[in-house]
């Protein structure tokens, strides 16, 4: 009997620690510690493996802004571009945990609403943190939207709602043949349909959200999206904070948490339990067996 499909949604941390500088040596650093983990749920899985790539993707921006006689590319070929380097590095770090794996990354197109109404207050971060007065300055010279994200401040950009992953019939056929496949990459190039056609969109989609509705649409037994946290917390960072270990769909919708961390991971979770009757994890990076063991973590159902 094939293995059941676990769709695996990787953050930031997983590539590049907080603050770090995103040199191509730091990131092969983290990517080691993370395919270690991801190595150890292929015993039990097909494994489909989601990245984010807000770092990624802000860093060749600010590259393309450096050189002057050549127009910035869109947000949607950045995105293209971040899917094949991380999606390279991962699939070095995963072979040299599983020597035997076929381990393929898929450059993956997403469709989006062009007129999502998100896309009027931009949510999604990008690049690097910045003091506030760094970033005010950098806002001013590009027009750039920025936000506070913890003690700094990032970019922010749009950040539509996934509509359709574009590939999805080419990710089943890899995982009939046992394939990791690795797609979907900083949420898939976003693009639209004009008329018969399809065309990039200037926008980063959320990682999350991808993944909970490729996982849906390939028949995924269960979603685990991790992070640097053991667990989803009420109240968080407060005397009165309280882990969340096993929840209903209906009890997580009760609790409110912040739009541009937890938030997505609850709302992608909460969206695959209620519609696929699956479970929804959320757990820390380098406990993902642990989390699927159900030792630790947060498991979110019907």
């Amino acid at each position: 009997m094939d293995k059941p499909i676990l769709v695996v949604a990787i953050g930031g941390n997983a590539l590049l620690q907080r603050g770090e500088l995103m040199s191509c040596e730091n990131q092969r650093k983290s990517v080691a510690a993370t395919a270690q983990s991801l190595a150890k749920l292929s015993e039990n899985y097909r494994l489909v493996i989601v990245h984010g790539n807000g770092p990624q993707v802000g860093l060749l921006a600010l590259q393309n802004l450096s050189y002057r006689d050549c127009p910035p590319y869109p947000m949607d070929v950045l995105g293209a571009e971040t899917q094949g380097m991380i999606g390279y590095l991962l699939e070095q770090g995963i072979r040299k945990e599983l020597p035997q794996a076929e381990v393929t990354t898929l450059v993956t197109q997403v469709l989006v609403d062009a007129n999502d109404p998100s896309i009027a207050d931009p949510s999604k971060f990008i690049g690097p943190v910045y003091d506030r007065e760094t970033a005010e300055k950098l806002a001013a010279e590009h027009g750039w939207t920025i936000k506070p994200d913890g003690a700094y401040w990032r970019r922010v950009v749009p950040s539509p709602a996934p509509v359709k992953v574009m590939e999805t019939d080419a990710i089943k056929c890899l995982l009939d043949r046992n394939h990791i496949v690795i797609c979907g990459g900083g949420g898939g190039a976003p693009v639209v349909k004009n008329g018969p056609d399809i065309e990039g969109f200037e926008a980063v989609i959320d990682k999350d959200a991808t993944a909970s509705m490729l996982a849906q649409e390939i028949g995924a037994a269960e979603l685990l999206i991790l992070t640097d946290g053991a667990h989803v917390c009420v109240d968080w960072g407060k005397p009165s904070e309280r882990p969340l270990t096993d929840v209903t769909v209906t009890e997580m919708r009760g609790y409110a948490f912040a739009a541009g961390s937890m938030g997505p991971k609850v709302d992608a979770c909460c969206a695959f339990a209620e519609k696929t009757g699956g479970v929804g994890n959320i757990g820390d990076l380098y406990h993902a067996l642990d989390v699927m063991n159900r030792t630790t973590g947060t498991r979110i159902h019907r």
